[in-house]
C-alpha cells in the first residue's frame, strides 16, 4: 500500500550523477537528510570517475555527496550517520584516509562493510544521514 509523502521531500541536483534507478538521490524528512549510496560517477557524463582507484573514487563520491546534501540544505559537518560499502575491506585504510579529509569532527557513527558487488562497479559506494 502507498503512503503519502506527508513530510518527505525528495531532492534533486545536477551536482550529483541522477539516480540510477527508481530512487531519489536523497529524502528530507523529520529534520533529516538521508542520501542514496553514492558511487564515483560524474554528475555529467555519467561515466566512473578513477576506476579502479579506490581514492579517486572516493574523492568523488564525496563531490558528489556534498552536492547532494548541500541541495538539501546540510553539509558532511552535519552528519550523525554514514554508511560505507567498500568491494575489499583491504581498501579501508586507503578509504579512511579520504574520508578524515572530507568528514568533520566529531565524526559521526559509521559502519562499513564489504559487499560481494556494488553499482557500475565501483570499489567505493557512501551513504550518510545528515541533520539539516
Amino acid at each position: 500500500m502507498s503512503q503519502p509523502a506527508g513530510d518527505r521531500k525528495p531532492v534533486a541536483t545536477t551536482g550529483a550523477p541522477a539516480a540510477i534507478g527508481p530512487y531519489s538521490q536523497a529524502i528530507v524528512a523529520g529534520g533529516f537528510v538521508f542520501t542514496a549510496g553514492q558511487v564515483a560517477l560524474h554528475p555529467g557524463t555519467g561515466q566512473m570517475v578513477g576506476a579502479g582507484d579506490v581514492v579517486l573514487e572516493a574523492e568523488q563520491v564525496f563531490a558528489n555527496l556534498r552536492a547532494v546534501l548541500e541541495a538539501a540544505g546540510s553539509s558532511l559537518a552535519q552528519a550523525v550517520r554514514c554508511d560505507v560499502f567498500l568491494a575489499d575491506l583491504a581498501d579501508f585504510a586507503r578509504v579512511n584516509e579520504v574520508y578524515a579529509r572530507h568528514v568533520p569532527s566529531p565524526a559521526p557513527a559509521r559502519v562499513t562493510t564489504q559487499a560481494a558487488a556494488l553499482p557500475r562497479g565501483a570499489r567505493v559506494e557512501i551513504a550518510v544521514i545528515a541533520r539539516l
